[in-house]
């Protein structure tokens, strides 16, 4: 049975760092597509960052510069680096996978979902 599961929320003050990490078990990563997302209370859904099985990363524009996604394929975890962290980054954000992801912004395009970890930004 496929499975992510995401850790390392939590509260952190503007300006602050955390590194959230995804688990992933009962299938090997290497061969997946790999995307954050992030749901804010009131709003949509939408893509953070996202890494090819090759190793090609895409971030939203909102966030570049202060993420960063990064895999460990031997240890089947996926991770984001989150830095100079802002008020409006509070959200729930997801780790997701897929096998053939075209636009890594594009949720439909993923098949597995973590149950999501809470940041929040907050003095």
């Amino acid at each position: 049975q496929l499975q992510l599961v995401e850790s390392g929320g939590g509260l952190v003050q503007p300006g602050g760092s955390l590194r959230l990490s995804c688990a992933a078990s009962g299938f090997a990563l290497d061969y997946y597509d790999i995307g954050w997302f992030r749901q804010a209370p009131g709003k949509e859904r939408e893509g953070v960052s996202c890494m090819s099985s090759g190793g090609r990363t895409n971030y939203a524009d909102s966030v570049k510069g202060r993420f960063t996604i990064s895999r460990d394929n031997a240890k089947n975890m996926v991770y984001l680096q989150m830095n100079s962290l802002k008020p409006e980054d509070t959200a729930v954000y997801y780790c997701a996978a897929g096998g053939i992801v075209v636009d890594g912004f594009n949720e439909h395009e993923y098949d597995d979902w973590g149950q999501g970890t809470q940041v929040t930004v907050s003095s």
